[in-house]
């Protein structure tokens, strides 16, 4: 979850055409996510089949004054984003939080990410910028005294950029003492066999770096301490290992499942869809849908409607073992980590029809989220977390300056914040660009602004708000009337502008950062 150097490749976005970030992009194999190796992205859309990420251009219609990375389509694609969407419309509570792992000078590519958790800030969030050193530390094997030095650069420069500490919160994993005991928690939901085959560890894997794991569950989680609220956390794709898991370990801590249900006995999700299919079928044939649609009569349906369907011979054996119970639709509160007290008062709470069995109770009169919402609340009020399943937005990675991967092992292929102004001028000035081998045919073919790390500068960082900025350029080199030599001539003096403006917002940032609650010098070292 903590924000790496972007060392992947990427197509840049169009503002105002159906000219997408994904337009160049070329078939690839299956995706591995490396959350801290270097996983490669030649085609987004395979998150969508493989992970089960979602489209942002999906939501975006819901999202009150989008963020330009959101209308360019910069961030692609979400996990869950509508709750938080929905929190901003109603003016209700929600939360946004990044973590950074402090292993080198933050750069143009971590600027994606304070962007987007400032925006969340403005937008009336509760906003986390976290520093994951213990993970530094941990995966990275940087020592503390260097962790100290990039902890400052990076909170300067989030700060910098719009981040208000006052409002928000900034905090070290090593030093956050309510996410370190969280995260303890949340390991006895986890064990090794399930983060070895998330991530691929082994009898080598040293301790410290499993920890680190929960330990950024933990973080993920945090802003719901206090309260349960949608929380939305900006990655890049190669951090949806850690999201996957965050949701799965928030359900775990959970006291109770809610569920929809059809007799006494529990279903799997295929074979819930199944049963439902046959109840729904058999009902609109019934006199008395409550009573007349018997257990047995479904499985006979199954087998004569639905013989291929490979949750059917499980679904049929619990019908059958259910013999003439009545089929009925029911909301079930299943028990997961009640304390007695708290089952016992979601008893009672539940109003309406209602039957209580060992270890989950039905409710009649219930919907789904009505009772979800109740469930919660008793949960809460009994000591419980309660914890909502995090969402995530996910952005593309920038295209190296020199093509390729961006990476902090190759200075030319990227912009510190820290960067000299002249030498990010002179960097964009030497970048390769998506341009035709001739003047004369680029004004005949026009430039391949979709393969061009220039123009990503311009629509992800340097037209900044100005969608008609950004179309403008790209407009103008895919019709050739914009040459090459002109364009980063023009990109390399915004960049110089953006560094001197951004260089000198940090030193004012000195002293929010000074009167903030965050230790800079680790006890550790």
């Amino acid at each position: 979850m903590a924000d790496e150097t972007h060392d992947d490749e990427g197509t840049p976005a169009s503002p105002d055409r159906e000219v997408r970030p994904d337009g160049g992009a070329k078939g690839a194999d299956d995706v591995a996510l490396d959350p801290w190796g270097s996983s490669t992205v030649d085609d987004y859309r395979k998150l969508f089949e493989q992970f089960g990420i979602e489209e942002f251009d999906d939501v975006l219609p819901e999202v009150p004054t989008p963020h330009y990375l959101m209308r360019r389509g910069v961030i692609f694609g979400h996990r869950d984003y509508r709750p938080v969407a929905e929190a901003m419309r109603n003016d209700e509570p929600f939360a946004a939080l990044s973590g950074f792992m402090p292993t080198g000078d933050p750069h143009i590519g971590h600027k994606l990410v304070f962007d987007e958790l400032i925006w969340h800030q403005q937008q009336g969030g509760d906003a986390y910028g976290l520093i994951a050193d213990m993970e530094a530390h941990a995966a990275r094997d940087i020592p503390w005294d260097e962790i100290d030095e990039h902890t400052e650069s990076y909170l300067l420069s989030l700060i910098a950029l719009g981040f208000d500490p006052e409002e928000g919160e900034i905090y070290r994993q090593s030093t956050n003492r309510e996410v370190q005991d969280l995260a303890f928690e949340l390991g006895t939901q986890a064990n090794f066999s399930e983060l070895g085959a998330i991530y691929d560890f082994d009898g080598e894997t040293e301790v410290s770096y499993m920890q680190s794991v929960v330990t950024q569950m933990a973080d993920i989680l945090y802003p719901q301490l206090d309260e349960p609220k949608p929380t939305v956390i900006p990655v890049g794709p190669d951090q949806d290992p850690h999201m996957r898991l965050a949701r799965d370990l928030a359900g775990r801590m959970r006291y109770f499942k809610v569920t929809e249900a059809y007799a006494s006995f529990e279903l799997e999700d295929g074979e819930r869809e199944l049963v439902g299919r046959a109840y729904e079928a058999l009902a609109a044939e019934a006199d008395d849908p409550e009573t007349d649609v018997r257990c047995t009569d479904a499985a006979d349906w199954l087998e004569d409607e639905s013989p291929d369907h490979p949750a059917l011979w499980e679904a049929v054996e619990k019908l059958r073992s259910g013999g003439k119970e009545p089929l009925r639709p029911r909301v079930r509160f299943l028990d997961r980590n009640a304390t007695e007290e708290a089952f016992e008062a979601l008893i009672k709470a539940v109003e309406g029809e209602k039957r209580v069995y060992e270890g989950h109770i039905d409710s009649f009169d219930l919907d789904a989220e009505e009772a979800e919402e109740l469930a919660r609340a008793v949960e809460a009020d009994h000591g419980g977390y309660g914890f909502l399943p995090p969402s995530s937005i996910y952005h593309r990675f920038m295209t190296g300056l020199t093509g390729g991967k961006m990476s902090s092992s190759e200075p030319a292929s990227h912009i510190s914040l820290l960067d000299d102004p002249e030498d990010g001028y002179d960097k964009v000035k030497a970048a390769t660009t998506g341009g035709r081998e001739t003047a004369e045919k680029q004004r005949e073919l026009g430039g391949k602004a979709d393969e061009c790390p220039v123009y990503e500068l311009y629509a992800y960082l340097l037209a900044n708000d100005d969608d008609d900025f950004a179309a403008e350029v790209y407009e103008e080199c895919v019709t050739g009337e914009r040459l090459c030599g002109g364009c980063k001539e023009q990109a390399a003096e915004l960049m110089k502008e953006f560094l001197e403006d951004h260089q000198e917002k940090r030193e004012e940032a000195r002293e929010l950062l000074e009167a903030a609650d965050i230790e800079l010098d680790s006890p550790r070292k």
